[in-house]
């Protein structure tokens, strides 16, 4: 199964509509779709490794913009927003974050901004504390810069042995991920 989706998004990364559809699912991941912009950015830039900060750019300016979509669901959309919390498992999520953001403030959205944790958690959550936007813009594009340029440059250098190693070993690495997220998801519930 990991295999036919790798190859159909290494084949759509390849492809000419690569760019639109790595901005619309940047956009979406901001703030309601489930699937990270990463598994587009990836292969797109070992498919063309020259293009691999603009892809990343892409990635930013979009999940900025669909981060603004999910603050404005947790301002004007509340109910929204608390549907799109409890779907990923978060259903006390306003007063949980609403404590995050009063103690933390900016760090909120710079640690997590950078982690495998779902973006839109944190940009709908700041709707909902009516955090500062300015602010919240500045630091979107900080981390989300940070995270897709460091995945960029990484691939960009190191890309043709880690792509081989990736598809080697796909199955491992996706079970792998996926209990990272897991495991990072269920810390982060205990700690915090």
């Amino acid at each position: 199964m990991f295999r036919k989706l790798y190859e159909w998004v290494m084949g759509l990364a390849r492809s000419r509509h690569a760019p639109a559809s790595l901005a619309a699912v940047s956009f979406a991941e901001s703030s309601f779709f489930p699937i990270p912009p990463d598994v587009m950015l990836a292969p797109m830039v070992l498919a063309n490794r020259d293009k691999a900060f603009f892809y990343a750019g892409i990635c930013t300016a979009a999940s900025v913009l669909g981060g603004l979509l999910g603050y404005a669901i947790g301002i004007f959309l509340e109910p929204v927003g608390q549907f799109i919390l409890n779907v990923f498992g978060h259903p006390e999520g306003k007063a949980e974050f609403q404590r995050w953001f009063d103690q933390w403030g900016g760090w909120v959205i710079l640690i997590k901004g950078a982690t495998p944790i779902p973006y839109k958690l944190v940009t709908i959550t700041a709707g909902f504390a009516h955090f500062n936007l300015a602010l919240f813009v500045v630091l979107s594009v900080i981390t989300r810069g940070i995270r897709f340029f460091a995945v960029a440059a990484i691939l960009k250098y190191f890309g043709p042995a880690m792509l081989h190693e990736f598809e080697k070993r796909l199955n491992l690495y996706s079970v792998l991920l996926l209990a990272l997220i897991v495991g990072g998801i269920l810390a982060i519930k205990v700690f915090l």
